[in-house]
């Protein structure tokens, strides 16, 4: 009887090594093969042992290496010659980061596959910034959503209605490209062009950089200074927030 190997799809959390979980940590040091995509981040990559098998597969904003059904079939390709995988991604594996579909297609290759759960940078990334997504002068509700839907949809399935409406804190990952269009559906639908928003590049990182305005103006500030993904966008009051506790942004291990 074939033996396969088994595959993990393993969250690395936010980006600073040292919010990788233990787990993470210890199946890293150990499986035969890492298949990685740029949003763990350098140092995270760069700490995988020479030994191990690293496999680039890419996929960042506007640039994929692999497409994901080529990724799909790469993970189940090594598990079958029975070696074991970790299948890398930033954050949580299954928030907007396509774990689910990949454990799908694993179950139909009959392979064994286990979830290694990230923190999210949903959470991480603005707290990082001095911004928490719910605060109970600010916001008792969080909504995370996609900025950027798989683009053969033929229409979006964000209720940018609803969600202007929303009083609680919105949080949009991949949000940069369609910057523009995501905040301008907002005040369409009613919601104040003076609502704060904060952009966080890079976010738990060293070179973390936060770019705050309103509604209606953080398109034309991102445009200035150049913002670029990987970014998270958090739209809410919450944001006021910035000025009185990001100062404490990155932690002092965060630059070692």
């Amino acid at each position: 009887m074939t033996r396969y190997g088994k595959v993990y799809l393993v969250g690395s959390g936010p980006g600073d090594p040292e919010l990788m979980t233990l787990k993470a940590r210890r199946l890293l040091d150990s499986v035969d093969v890492v298949v990685y995509d740029q949003l763990p981040g350098k140092a995270i990559i760069d700490s995988i042992p020479e030994k191990t098998e690293k496999i680039n597969a890419g996929k960042h904003a506007g640039n994929h290496t692999l497409k994901q059904d080529e990724i799909n079939a790469l993970i189940i390709e090594k598990a079958k010659e029975g070696k074991s995988v970790v299948r890398l991604k930033g954050g949580d594996p299954y928030m907007f980061g396509r774990g689910g579909e990949e454990a799908q297609e694993l179950i139909e290759a009959g392979i064994e596959f286990e979830v290694v759960p990230g923190i999210t940078s949903a959470v991480a990334v603005p707290a990082y910034a001095g911004i928490p997504v719910t605060h109970r002068d600010h916001a008792s509700m969080v909504t995370f959503v996609t900025g950027h839907e798989d683009p053969t949809k033929d229409e979006s399935a964000l209720d940018w209605e609803t969600l202007a409406k929303f009083q609680g804190t919105l949080v949009i990952f991949m949000g940069v490209k369609m910057l523009e269009r995501n905040v301008n559906e907002l005040m369409k639908y009613g919601k104040d062009p003076k609502t704060p928003v904060a952009l966080i590049e890079k976010g738990t990182r060293p070179d973390q950089r936060v770019t705050v305005g309103v509604l209606e103006n953080i398109a034309n500030l991102a445009k200035e200074r150049g913002v670029k993904a990987p970014a998270i966008t958090v739209v809410g009051d919450v944001v006021q927030l910035h000025g009185e506790l990001g100062e404490q942004i990155l932690p002092a291990s965060a630059f070692e």
